[in-house]
């Protein structure tokens, strides 16, 4: 692999911090934790703060102008998945579910549906994903590492 490995973290909502921390230092890999406003990360020369403007998409397009082959993508939201996956980049969800090239056109078609369905019908009437929960902050934790073993290797 020609380009290194780094990940991004599409922060604002993303419950699975600490583990992407955790992962990146027992690998040694750069992590960029982008968000809209300013919180705290851990002091750490491999984790980074980026904070940006507050206008709409601004972190979905940090991150996927910078996703190529060598970055993991950790994000829940369909669309941005989708561009970073156009630009080769790994995208995981906090759940530990990949996205890829095969399932994104779904993922995207289901999202547009739901829309659809929450304006005609107003939310409270469409429920929302379950609640995160224990298994998927471990089925991320695996997955995340089975991912930089892959990319580490070369694959």
């Amino acid at each position: 692999m020609t380009e290194a490995i780094r990940i991004f973290v599409d922060a604002d909502a993303c419950p699975v911090k600490d583990e992407i921390y955790r992962v990146a230092y027992r690998h040694e890999i750069p992590v960029s934790v982008v968000s809209n406003s300013y919180f705290r990360v851990p002091v750490h020369p491999l984790v980074s703060r980026v904070v940006v403007s507050d206008s709409f998409d601004a972190a979905d397009d940090y991150i996927a102008g910078r996703a190529s082959a060598g970055s993991i993508i950790i994000t829940a939201d369909i669309l941005l998945a989708d561009r970073c996956i156009k630009a080769g980049a790994v995208v995981l969800s906090p759940t530990g579910k990949p996205f890829t090239a095969d399932s994104i056109g779904a993922a995207v078609a289901t999202r547009a549906i739901m829309a659809d369905l929450r304006a005609g019908m107003g939310s409270e009437n469409i429920g929302g994903p379950p609640p995160f929960g224990k298994n998927d902050r471990s089925r991320f934790l695996s997955a995340l590492d089975a991912v930089l073993v892959r990319l580490k290797r070369g694959g």
